[in-house]
């Protein structure tokens, strides 16, 4: 029994130290769960273990991607250093330690951050007060950007606010900007910007998630009104003095900076205080002095000229300071001095360009004629006299026009009522055309206005035209029609300034309404007169035109008469007879066709080949009247018992193989509406004799031949005839339908 104590007794005790190894190896990692690192710097990881001497330490990350760090392993610690952070090392990383048959593991969750400098503000350009200004504020290598919150107050008010809200995958640094625009004005001199940046990252202390930036606005006003005042004037005698001061208005405060323009147009530096004095004028003290204000946000010039005078002598230039003179004109202009004897005189234009005329100097006069002016003389003439040292200039301005004739007025065609016309209001060779104004009236009331407002730099002389379309009605007879032109030139004093032209309206009306009568008819006997008699309206009365219509179509001309008389009419004067009505406006025409009437005439009836034949024979009765048209032709044959009405086809009419019966008296009966002829003849029949010759072969071929030759020669001979009978068939086959 006491045996079996100490076996439960010593079992116990190794089942206790297991226990109490088990419970004693424990894993640590620091930091526990998370850290926040700024990509950038530098970080460790560390993972302890107590409860065994010797552990054995493993690192890797959660998804098994390359560690990306450098590993120390010290006892029963290990430390891994990511060095630099970067977005490599955003993962779960996993210390595992083993201590014999024992495995221990920790993970620690490594998030990352960028906000390692203050916001950044700059602006566009300078502030200028009333110039708009877009300033920005910076955020540079922000992330996660997603996060981030900027504002820009000015002073105490908000100018925008922002919140970077974008859903994005893409792991990278990103620079963010806020953009507002204003206006500075004088109130904001002094004032603060302040920009300010958020990172919303609760982890993060609040000294690093919250930055912000300020900056004093120096708020500038460019140079403006600068002006001189020259005491005591700007025409000085040698030997005077003259103080100019000139002042500019800015911010800061402008500094003033006195030239003098020199013959090559460059500014010589005199002086960088607001007053310039000079004393112990010269002669060439004279010409032109600068004032410039000038700060850091631009400058401002103007200038004055002074004039040193070596004594007082006068010049006068006429016809006065301005001339206007028209191209194509010849002027002269004058120059008188008074108060030198001897001056020494000559011309040329402000811009130096040639003087286009001819200088004659006579002692103290000189004058300068410029013909025929052209666009070359449009310029300021300068007269400079010289008297010993003193120079004086005189100017006088040319100012050219053209406006040599009234508007000329064109109409595109005669004006015809109810016909659209162009009408064109043209004004030739006129400058300055920019100054043109065009109106075209009828009667009192303005149809159009039309003004050439182009801005144009060459110089031409134009033609400038007005033009519209309107339809005439009968109302406008006997109106003007008024195209007045100004040119207007206020600054000018010449004559005329307004010219017009007039035209009175004739308005036309196109022949219509063209009518024909016919006295007795249009449907006449032969040998009867007949009156025909056209009449058409128009404006101006219509010329009347008598035509007829040949076969070929062409009119053959007749009369210029309303009425066309025709007497003793004969059958050819049947057809069609053509009426215009003529004037300016176009023509109208209208036809009547007369029709002459003959009675049947020229009737020929035969027996083809012959009035006697033999029985079997055929036989063809023809008839044929004169060249009258609409004629009814009847073939009959006559009999004790009445008449036959024939068959007949053209006017004949065929027996074949004749029978005795078949002889006997035939009648033609031509008629129409005038009268009717008749013609007859006797057709015999002869019975062939018995014989025994009668069927020989020799009598058979004659008669073939001569049965066929016969009928050939008659058919020759009646289809000559039928083509010279125009409208006689036509009539037979109105008779057959009767029958």
């Amino acid at each position: 029994m006491p045996r079996k104590t100490v076996v439960i007794f010593g079992a116990l005790n190794i089942l206790w130290m297991v226990f109490a190894a088990s419970q004693a190896f424990k894993i640590e990692i620091f930091p526990e769960s998370k850290i926040l690192a700024q990509i950038g710097d530098s970080i460790s990881l560390t993972c302890s273990t107590t409860g065994c001497d010797s552990p054995s330490f493993s690192w890797r990350t959660q998804i098994d991607s390359p560690l990306n760090g450098k590993v120390i392993n010290e006892g029963t610690k290990s430390t891994l250093t990511l060095e630099p952070v970067g977005f490599a090392h955003e993962h779960s990383y996993l210390c595992t330690a083993t201590c014999g048959h024992d495995k221990q593991e920790r993970g620690v969750q490594v998030d990352l951050y960028s906000f390692p400098e203050d916001p950044e503000i700059s602006f566009s350009g300078l502030l200028e007060v009333g110039k708009p200004v877009t300033v920005t504020c910076l955020v540079r290598d922000v992330y996660p950007f997603d996060r981030l919150e900027m504002h820009l107050l000015k002073g105490d008010h908000l100018m925008k606010n922002q919140e970077f809200v974008e859903d994005t995958d893409v792991k990278a640094l990103e620079t963010k900007s806020l953009e507002v625009t204003f206006t500075p004005t004088n109130e904001d001199i002094g004032k603060t910007l302040v920009c300010g940046a958020k990172l919303h990252i609760d982890e993060i202390d609040f000294k690093l998630k919250e930055k912000e930036t300020t900056k004093t606005l120096q708020v500038y006003i460019s140079p403006r009104n600068t002006v001189i005042s020259v005491n005591p004037s700007k025409r000085l005698q040698e030997g005077g003095s003259v103080t100019m001061t000139c002042s500019s208005e800015g911010l800061p405060a402008p500094q003033i900076l006195w030239s003098k323009k020199l013959d090559n147009g460059n500014l010589q530096l005199l002086s960088e205080n607001a007053t310039l004095t000079l004393i112990a004028m010269r002669m060439e003290d004279s010409g032109i002095y600068v004032c410039e204000g000038v700060n850091l946000a631009g400058r401002d010039r103007t200038q004055v000229e002074l004039i040193v005078q070596e004594k007082l002598f006068t010049v006068e230039i006429s016809p006065g300071p301005q001339i206007a003179t028209q191209i194509g004109d010849s002027v002269t202009l004058t120059c008188r001095v008074m108060g030198c004897e001897s001056p020494s005189i000559s011309w040329r234009t402000q811009i130096d360009s040639p003087l286009s005329g001819k200088v004659r100097t006579e002692g103290t006069k000189s004058t300068l004629t410029l013909s025929p002016v052209s666009f070359e003389n449009e310029h300021s003439y300068l007269c400079i006299v010289t008297c010993g040292h003193k120079k004086v200039e005189k100017e006088i301005k040319v100012d050219l026009y053209s406006f040599p004739s009234d508007p000329k007025i064109e109409m595109s065609g005669l004006l015809v009522e109810g016909n659209p016309v162009n009408v064109s209001c043209k004004v030739p060779d006129v400058y300055p055309f920019d100054r043109l104004e065009i109106e075209l009236l009828k009667g009192e009331s303005i149809m159009k206005k039309k003004n050439f407002l182009e801005d144009v730099d060459n110089k031409s002389l134009e033609t400038k035209s007005l033009e519209m379309t309107f339809i005439p009605t009968t109302e406008d007879t006997g109106k003007v029609l008024v195209c007045q032109a100004k040119l207007h030139i206020d600054e000018m004093e010449f004559e005329p300034k307004q010219r017009q032209s007039t035209q009175t309206l004739y308005v036309n009306i196109a022949p219509r309404d063209t009518t024909i009568s016919v006295s007795p008819s249009s449907i006449l006997e032969e040998g009867s007169s007949v009156n025909m008699t056209c009449s058409s309206d128009g404006l101006p009365a219509p010329k009347i035109l008598w035509r007829r219509q040949l076969n070929n179509g062409e009119l053959q001309f007749l009369s210029e008469n309303t009425t066309l008389t025709l007497i003793s009419t004969k059958m050819e004067d049947s057809g069609i007879y053509v009426c215009e009505g003529i004037n300016q406006a176009g023509k109208s025409r209208k036809e009547v066709e007369l029709t002459i009437q003959v009675a049947p005439k020229d009737i020929q009836l035969r027996a083809i080949p012959s009035e006697s034949v033999k029985e079997g024979d055929t036989v063809i009765i023809s008839c044929t009247c004169g060249n009258v048209p609409q004629t009814w032709i009847i073939l009959k044959k006559k009999a004790e018992t009445g008449d036959t009405v024939l068959k007949s086809t053209g006017g004949e009419y065929t027996i074949h193989k004749a029978q005795l019966e078949d002889a006997g008296v035939y009648e033609c009966e031509s008629k129409n509406q005038v009268g009717l002829q008749l013609r007859s003849l006797t057709l015999d029949v002869k019975g062939r004799e018995n014989n025994k010759d009668y069927f020989s072969p020799e009598l058979l071929v004659l008669y073939c031949a001569s049965s066929l030759i016969i009928p050939a020669i008659g058919m020759i001979i009646y289809f000559a005839r039928r083509a010279n009978m125009k409208g006689s068939y036509s009539l037979v086959e109105a008779q057959k339908s009767k029958v």
